[in-house]
């Protein structure tokens, strides 16, 4: 049996993960709370209740802060579940007094009931000025994105921005990215393939 075929734009993705992956470890403490205060702003500044977060793997923005504080201002934060691949994420809620449970690829979600946000907050390893961004591989945003049709804020920090995310075809852009430096606007209803 001959091993599948790899596409030039997978091997793309691939390293452009790698370096990225390192890079991002490079960040401060200083840095995630400059981000997590930018992204409570924009937040806040939306009418959006059920906010669909993230519980942090290792290297990753940690997240949690903001999770209590969303819960502190009266938001319902949704944390999600990874579900087999080729699937779109679940969420399930998530309060300060949640039990975690151990999920696929070492992640983690609470064992609260199934809800829908309004709002998804989406980690990256690297992003563009048009919004796009290269995610762990897995397709899971992607296609959740494409099933809810809700809005969404990406999050990284600054030194993750390139001149051009590889894209393929399911690959979705998101008008907003916040960083440690502030909250970039994009309008990905003017971006063709060809961007």
């Amino acid at each position: 049996m001959a091993a599948p075929q790899i596409s030039d734009l997978d091997l793309l993705k691939k390293d452009l993960r790698l370096k990225m992956a390192q890079l991002r470890q490079d960040a401060s403490p200083d840095d995630e709370t400059a981000l997590r205060k930018f992204l409570l702003r924009e937040i806040l500044a939306r009418p959006a209740r059920r906010i669909a977060a993230v519980w942090p793997l290792a290297g990753e923005v940690d997240l949690r802060p903001l999770c209590h504080a969303l819960s502190g201002a009266g938001r319902q934060v949704l944390l999600p579940e990874t579900t087999p691949k080729g699937s779109p994420l679940i969420f399930r809620r998530w309060t300060p007094a949640s039990i975690m449970t151990a999920g696929r690829f070492g992640t983690s979600h609470p064992e609260g009931e199934i809800d829908i946000p309004d709002l998804v907050l989406v980690p990256f390893l690297a992003f563009d000025a048009s919004g796009y961004r290269l995610g762990y591989g897995g397709g899971y945003y992607d296609r959740t994105l494409a099933m809810l049709d809700v809005p969404a804020i990406g999050f990284g920090f600054a030194g993750q921005q390139v001149d051009r995310v590889p894209r393929g075809p399911y690959d979705i852009p998101i008008p907003a990215i916040v960083t440690e430096c502030g909250i970039i606007r994009t309008d990905p209803s003017k971006i063709t393939m060809k961007d």
